[in-house]
């Protein structure tokens, strides 16, 4: 079994916007005032290993939905899958956000399919209301918005780079820009979710905070 920490950090405005932060530099950076009008916006979304502290940054150009985080699992389980090749079920905390609910549709068919895919038996454990912040990922956020406060992240790849300089317990991170674009809204029938809703297990006492997916033939 295998642990991770999955969730996304507040939106990233591209340009020479102030931080709040402090720099080094001999001479102090110009910022505007305020990001009314950012050139980019992206959507940093992490992953940790709980137990080894491998953390993986995706930044987003689209939206934060349902296909955008699975899209993320699929790429990082890609990466790391030989190094996790004993792995049989993957417990992921989370929280119950709008995109990545375990009452979301597109994101219950789209986990489905990835424990079909894989093999992997699938926890999904939320933290409840409030309390996401004990979800392990946050320190992660909290350290990425330390190391680069005083910077102009003026441009996407200067925004990529120097997250890939942070370190968390002694490690870079591993950080990929995806560019695909994402549609929002999208749901299915209680007839379309049928044979998906049939895969799950949900707790009997808490069946909106502990779901279980079971891959093809288990």
């Amino acid at each position: 079994s295998l642990r991770i920490s999955i969730d996304a950090k507040a939106k990233l405005n591209i340009g020479e916007f102030s931080r709040k932060g402090k720099s080094r530099d001999r001479e102090a950076k110009k910022a505007e005032d305020h990001d009314m009008n950012p050139e980019m916006k992206l959507v940093p979304y992490g992953i940790l290993d709980v137990l080894s502290g491998m953390f993986s940054i995706f930044f987003g150009t689209s939206f934060e939905t349902s296909d955008f985080i699975v899209d993320c699992l699929e790429m990082w389980w890609g990466k790391n899958r030989i190094a996790y090749s004993y792995i049989k079920e993957l417990v992921i905390n989370l929280d119950n956000g709008p995109n990545s609910a375990s009452c979301r549709t597109q994101f219950i068919r789209r986990m489905t399919e990835f424990s079909d895919k894989t093999g992997l038996r699938i926890r999904l454990v939320y933290y409840p209301p409030y309390y996401s912040k004990y979800n392990s990922i946050e320190r992660c956020w909290g350290i990425l918005e330390e190391h680069w406060n005083g910077e102009l992240l003026d441009s996407i790849s200067k925004a990529v780079n120097w997250a890939s300089t942070m370190t968390w317990k002694g490690i870079n991170p591993v950080v990929k820009l995806v560019e695909k674009l994402y549609k929002k809204g999208i749901r299915l029938t209680k007839k379309e979710m049928k044979p998906y809703d049939n895969k799950i297990k949900r707790s009997c006492t808490l069946p909106k905070w502990d779901v279980v997916i079971e891959p093809r033939g288990a």
